[in-house]
């Protein structure tokens, strides 16, 4: 009997040892280098002290086109808070697509093109879009979606991210 009580008391440490480390589960966000649709260049360095929610998207993915005035409203409502938005279009959506999308429906975020698709590689060999990552102010990913985020627990998330130092 008394292995066995110490087998479960062996087996619950290591539950509660697994559950902070999995809690913990934020990792660094690759280096990477986003060109801008003007041109200028950001760094995954240059997301540090912010709250970024980093979106893979395609002018051509149904999805990523219906979630995008749902990511424009939730940039909108945090940006005055030190949340940034950051929508990267995938190597094959044509850059002339990406502009005309960006323009015409006003984004209010910065928009990078990953032309020779290095930037999806690097974050995780991203080909499902859309594919977004929420970045905490060290630079560290810790939320990945593949398709559309449940957006309150998104808010929920930025929030709690949000108010920590």
């Amino acid at each position: 009997m008394k292995k066995v009580l110490y087998v479960a008391a062996f087996v619950a440490a290591l539950a509660v040892g697994a559950g902070v480390v999995l809690s913990t589960g934020a990792s660094a966000a690759p280096a990477s280098t986003f060109v801008l649709l003007d041109g200028s260049r950001k760094s995954t360095e240059d997301l540090k002290g912010r709250v970024t929610l980093v979106n893979f998207w395609a002018t051509s993915c149904v999805t990523c086109v219906a979630e995008m005035p749902q990511i424009a409203a939730t940039h909108e409502k945090y940006k005055a808070q030190g949340y940034n938005t950051l929508a990267v279009a995938m190597s094959y959506d044509p850059p002339s697509y990406v502009v005309n999308f960006a323009e015409s429906r006003k984004l209010p975020f910065e928009v990078a093109i990953d032309n020779t698709g290095a930037v999806a590689q690097a974050w995780g060999d991203v080909k499902l879009t859309p594919t977004t990552y929420l970045v905490n102010k060290r630079g560290e990913i810790v939320k990945r979606y593949v398709g559309e985020p449940d957006f309150a627990e998104l808010h929920k998330l930025i929030e709690k991210l949000l108010a920590e130092a």
